[in-house]
């Protein structure tokens, strides 16, 4: 096969028009054209960028009598699971799915005490008629109520453990063209996820700010009490900005990434997400029961800022101890 068939070939099958490969080679389309027609061949330089883009080896692009594609990153395990573009694609879109339906659950859960703050405010006011052992008992009562509808979210996420088993927990190895496909999407949406990242990182840190203000300067419970749903709320709205895109970005990293090579920050993570898996249930537990046997919502709120910063403590701590293992 010549070298022009090649490049028609790897075009077609990286699904870009003329136009998409002119503009990644810096070229013009007609250009590209006459290399697709053999009316020109392109120069060593336009070759070893043809390879790159291709993620295929110039030996490949050169050499007539390689029929067949001669990939970059051939696969040393000889079990590995072949992913198309088609599969990986789709592995992103179950990612994102599967992420929605843990943010509901996620927002759920953290919004679950979200009544028993207004109850509990009413109560306070004397605007519903309601009674402190009232309020609390509805609002424990919409908790475990919301928490149910929440974990039920939970539980649908094992449907997608089938689409994405062969690229999160078995060795694969990427179809010619699906790399330098993905590694462009992923720079293009770095910037999106960038942006998003910092906006909910920005409205996590602000979040104590309304409840610290109407502690200092106003003081009444029923005031600190909505200013505890306001906290909650931010806190949700923050998750609901940074987990999708979170996802979508950790899928292109998995799908990116040498799968028979767990690097040392893909281990770090998983420690994370392990402590964090335990940590911030038991933290939201000792915070209900605490405010609830004391009542003092004004005093209570305090655990949140607390607890974050122990929870990165406790994470240098788990890499400090790693690090000392032989």
């Amino acid at each position: 096969m010549i070298l022009a068939a090649k490049i028609v070939n790897l075009r077609k099958n990286s699904g870009w028009s003329q136009e998409e490969l002119a503009e990644k080679m810096n070229v013009s389309r007609q250009s590209v054209s006459k290399w697709e027609s053999t009316s020109s061949i392109p120069d060593l330089n336009r070759i070893i960028m043809l390879a790159k883009i291709f993620d295929t080896s110039t030996d490949y692009l050169l050499k007539d009598e390689n029929e067949s594609f001669d990939s970059q990153d051939e696969s040393q395990e000889p079990g590995a699971v072949q992913i198309s573009l088609e599969q990986a694609v789709q592995y992103v879109a179950n990612k994102v799915e599967l992420s929605a339906l843990i943010t509901k659950g996620v927002i759920l859960c953290v919004c679950s005490v979200i009544p028993l703050f207004f109850f509990l405010a009413m109560a306070e006011t004397n605007k519903l008629n309601l009674t402190n052992d009232i309020a609390a008992a509805i609002g424990i009562v919409c908790i475990l109520i919301m928490v149910s509808i929440g974990t039920s979210f939970f539980i649908k996420t094992n449907q997608y453990d089938t689409n994405t088993d062969a690229i999160d927990n078995e060795p694969f190895e990427l179809t010619y063209g699906v790399h330098s496909i993905f590694q462009e999407k992923l720079q293009k949406f770095r910037v999106t996820y960038n942006r998003r990242l910092s906006l909910g990182i920005f409205i996590f840190t602000i979040s104590f700010v309304p409840l610290m203000f109407a502690s200092v300067f106003l003081g009444t419970s029923d005031i600190i009490l909505m200013m505890l749903i306001v906290l909650i709320l931010m806190i949700a709205a923050g998750i609901y900005i940074v987990a999708p895109v979170c996802a979508k970005y950790d899928a292109y990293n998995n799908i990116l990434k040498d799968s028979n090579l767990e690097t040392p920050t893909s281990k770090r993570t998983k420690r994370a997400e392990k402590l964090a898996a335990f940590y911030w249930p038991l933290l939201t537990a000792i915070f209900i029961g605490w405010s609830l046997w004391t009542m003092d919502w004004g005093v209570t709120w305090i655990i949140w800022p607390v607890g974050a910063v122990l929870f990165v403590a406790l994470v240098g701590l788990m890499e400090l101890l790693n690090k000392e293992e032989p």
